[in-house]
């Protein structure tokens, strides 16, 4: 089994194009290191379009076994999978659910991940708000009084 990903300064990129791409026969993406920006991936055409086929196929299936009442499995695998789920309370596990069948259809459409990957991320906030009784105490606390009314949103330019 090939290596996940191996690092690679961005200027042997540059440098040696050739020997650097040769590279991917023995991992799955190279991880462009660069100094003044976010790291870049390269990765094979033939390795993206199958992660994809999987990522369409996961978003599918998990679809199918929402449609077909089967959300039981769901709730079981889910901490399974995202282990942080176990501090959410069982409507917002029941939110999570939907959101993420929704969310992966619609990302798996586009060809576009970004989307999981936030969704994933707030719920995992989320999650970390109701594991700690003080942080949750905090952000649910109720203001004392009336802070007066709201000004209006400054209109879009």
């Amino acid at each position: 089994m090939t290596a996940a990903y191996e690092d690679v300064p961005f200027s042997e990129l540059l440098h040696r194009p050739a020997a650097t791409t040769r590279r991917l026969d023995a991992v799955r993406a190279l991880r462009l290191r660069r100094r003044d920006a976010g790291d870049l991936a390269l990765i094979r055409l033939d390795q993206l379009e199958q992660d994809t086929t999987v990522v369409d196929f996961t978003a599918r299936l998990l679809a199918g076994l929402v449609r077909t009442e089967n959300t039981a499995a769901l709730r079981v695998a889910l901490p399974e999978a995202l282990p942080w789920t176990t501090f959410l309370p069982p409507a917002d596990m029941e939110a999570l659910i939907a959101e993420l069948v929704e969310t992966a259809q619609g990302a798996a459409a586009l060809d576009n991940l970004a989307p999981i990957a936030l969704l994933l991320t707030q719920w995992r906030h989320s999650a970390e708000i109701y594991a700690d009784p003080a942080l949750h105490a905090l952000v649910t606390r109720r203001p004392d009084g009336d802070f007066g009314p709201v000004p209006a949103p400054e209109p879009a330019e």
